[in-house]
């Protein structure tokens, strides 16, 4: 176990200090850990086999696919006239688009992978040039907006639904859909889109040029009407993968594949090569992994024990247990990321709940906005993967991680603690 946290505990420096690029840390990890044998082969090389990293290399592929045929280009066109009037309103939209789309699709990663490309064209549209404090801006409300909101939206966030199976496995408990949403859309959902709006306003000023009117596009060619028809069949088996049971990740690994073939698809083998950011795929992979060996060699449960036995939970303070409670799920985010931080949290949710006074649901609930809320950008994978898709130096999204950390916990936690008291879940 104190081999596997010193690995873990290296790697999670080099990716906080940004000392070495992401992917060669990523390398090393792999390497560190096979040596050293902290964890099976099988553990440490589990991202390679997760769904998450598989949507990763698919939605690659399909926003190469959109850029390619021209879809991106003519979806930046028809936002560009309500989006280009204000940077405000060009962020605010961004990140209300990520949003909503998370109602209907899912997959963060596949919100992602549809969203940037578009997001890349609005940019174009608006005299914003790659790179750019006002191209950074976009790529990361993508990211941001789409990770931190869909927590409030129970099927729409993979953390949500680790939560849900944990509660499940662990106490028989199922949260329902509306309960949650009326529960987290308020602080979590709502608040949290305004803040993350005004945070990079403030963060990345830019000055787009307003587009007055769409010119006049050409008609829809072959490819672009072949793409959108695999696109609409993957968003709707996407959107109904609860009444099929396949995985988002088979269905874009699917799609991708399509795209990819000789003669009917929209990519050549030079174009996959060039266009895929496999440094992302491979930092993502890691980011799996190190959780699965925390996991593993039980240096999870052990942190998390030793959390609870230093945690300040008294039943005479609810504010200050529902303080701890978030502090615990944040420290537990620094080593399981956010994907594993229920898995971790939830199965020791009676233990919390006892020591604090609050119900188990409560206990429960309450660990959404902390995992919903990183210090850092490798806790949560949907923002790796923005940061890949929009060439976003680590340095700029870490200063939003921690601006946004900031503000949130000073600002909404106060205001997530009354609107739970409000409810009656405290």
């Amino acid at each position: 176990m104190w081999l596997a946290a010193l690995v873990v505990g290296i790697t999670i420096l080099l990716w906080a200090t940004s000392l070495l690029p992401e992917f060669i840390t990523a390398l090393l990890f792999f390497a560190a850990a096979m040596l050293l044998h902290i964890a099976p082969a099988a553990t440490v090389f589990n991202g390679f086999a997760s769904s998450a990293f598989w949507l990763v290399l698919s939605g690659f592929v399909l926003g190469l696919a959109i850029r390619k045929v021209g879809l991106a280009d003519r979806l930046g066109y028809a936002l560009a006239a309500p989006l280009t009037t204000s940077w405000l309103r060009m962020v605010g939209g961004v990140i209300i688009i990520s949003y909503l789309l998370a109602f209907v699709m899912p997959s963060n990663m596949g919100r992602i992978a549809l969203m940037m490309p578009i997001v890349g064209a609005l940019a174009k549209q608006a005299g914003l040039r790659e790179g750019g404090r006002g191209w950074i801006g976009l790529a990361l409300a993508t990211g941001f907006g789409t990770f931190q909101l869909s927590a409030s939206i129970l099927p729409a966030n993979v953390p949500n639904m680790v939560m849900m199976g944990a509660a499940e496995n662990s106490f028989g408990l199922h949260p329902g859909y509306m309960p949650w949403l009326f529960l987290h859309t308020p602080v979590v959902g709502v608040l949290k889109g305004v803040l993350l709006t005004l945070c990079i306003c403030w963060l990345f000023p830019a000055t787009p040029q307003p587009v007055q009117r769409q010119p006049r596009l050409p008609a829809l060619s072959g490819e672009e009407l072949r793409l959108m028809a695999v696109l609409l069949l993957t968003l709707l088996l996407w959107m109904t993968d609860s009444l099929h049971g396949i995985s988002p990740a088979w269905v874009g690994l699917t799609a991708a594949c399509f795209c990819l073939l000789p003669r009917v698809g929209f990519l050549t083998g030079e174009a996959f090569g060039n266009g895929v950011n496999f440094r992302t795929c491979l930092y993502v992979a890691a980011i799996l992994g190190v959780t699965a060996v925390v996991v593993d060699s039980g240096l999870g449960e052990a942190i998390a024990s030793a959390l609870l036995t230093v945690a300040p939970l008294d039943k005479a303070s609810p504010f200050l247990s529902f303080i701890s409670l978030n502090a615990i799920t944040t420290a537990l985010n620094f080593v399981v990321t956010a994907n594993g931080v229920p898995a971790m949290f939830t199965p020791m949710a009676n233990s919390f709940a006892e020591a604090s006074g609050f119900s188990l649901m409560t206990v429960m609930m309450i660990q959404v906005f902390a995992y919903a809320t990183p210090l850092l950008p490798y806790q949560a994978s949907p923002i790796v993967v923005a940061m890949g898709l929009g060439n976003v130096p680590p340095r700029d999204a870490i200063k939003l991680c921690l601006m946004v950390a900031l503000v949130s916990t000073l600002v909404l936690l106060p205001l997530d603690y009354l609107w739970f008291k409000l409810l009656g879940y405290l």
